[in-house]
């Protein structure tokens, strides 16, 4: 009976292992083509009716961030793309016109392009959207469960971090703030540790096998990137139902 139950224990332990390994080996060597979007907040963006007709004009001069990893110029590109991608608002350009807008019609202003750019008014915006990423706690929890047996080492650990956004409404009629919208996300990030796997064999075994060893580490993380533009578009879909064409 003894005999049986120690093959049994080795064979889960075999099998756990190869699973480590073959996720280990996955996420290294496996290559994946790029997908279009299909997260859940992008596919709440879209599944809002489009707007028909005239649509309020708004605009973003920039975000804040005061989390290292995300640039206030990134926030903003995406924070603009999924007002867009709302398919509410028509969103004016402020960010970027001496790169363009204001090109275009200098050029067309000097007679070298076809058209009245030059003549034309710039759209005004209705209100103004001002973000802050406002928060990213990268300690918020951790956990982790670790031992040995046999001198095989195991080690599971988990941890999550949050990030936040913070996006005000400004009334460009009397610079008035009308509203305010606040989203938070965690950030989640599991792993796991396999070690000391010659010397559990070799508990089992009974044969010297002269120092040899091996382990297997796999740790999987949530980017910064992903759980940002999350929160920008639940963010855009709360302001959509607030300000959006439908809300009227």
């Amino acid at each position: 009976m003894n005999k049986t139950y120690r093959m049994m224990s080795l064979i889960s332990w075999i099998v756990i292992i190869t699973f480590l390994f073959a996720g280990t080996a996955c996420a290294t060597l496996g290559e994946e083509e790029p997908q279009i979007d299909q997260s859940k907040t992008t596919k709440k963006l879209q599944s809002l009716p489009r707007a028909q007709g005239d649509r309020k004009v708004v605009t973003i001069y920039e975000f804040r961030s005061g989390v290292p990893e995300i640039t206030a110029t990134a926030a903003t590109d995406m924070f603009t793309t999924a007002l867009i991608k709302s398919g509410a608002f028509k969103v004016a350009e402020r960010q970027r016109m001496q790169q363009g807008v204001m090109i275009e019609k200098q050029l067309n202003a000097q007679g070298q392009t076809s058209g009245t750019a030059a003549s034309k008014q710039l759209r005004g915006a209705d209100f103004i959207f001002e973000g802050t990423v406002s928060e990213a706690n990268p300690s918020a929890s951790k956990t982790g469960l670790g031992g040995t047996i046999k001198g095989l080492g195991l080690d599971v650990s988990g941890e999550k971090a949050t990030i936040g956004l913070d996006v005000r409404i400004i009334d460009v009629q009397d610079g008035t703030v009308i509203d305010s919208v606040n989203v938070r996300k965690p950030i989640k990030s599991i792993g796991g540790a396999v070690s000391g796997v010659g010397s559990f064999v070799q508990s089992f075994t009974k044969k010297d096998l002269h120092g040899a060893d091996v382990g297997a580490a796999h740790e999987k993380r949530e980017g910064v990137d992903e759980a940002l533009r999350a929160c920008i578009e639940q963010a855009v879909y709360e302001l959509v139902k607030r300000y959006g064409k439908e809300s009227e």
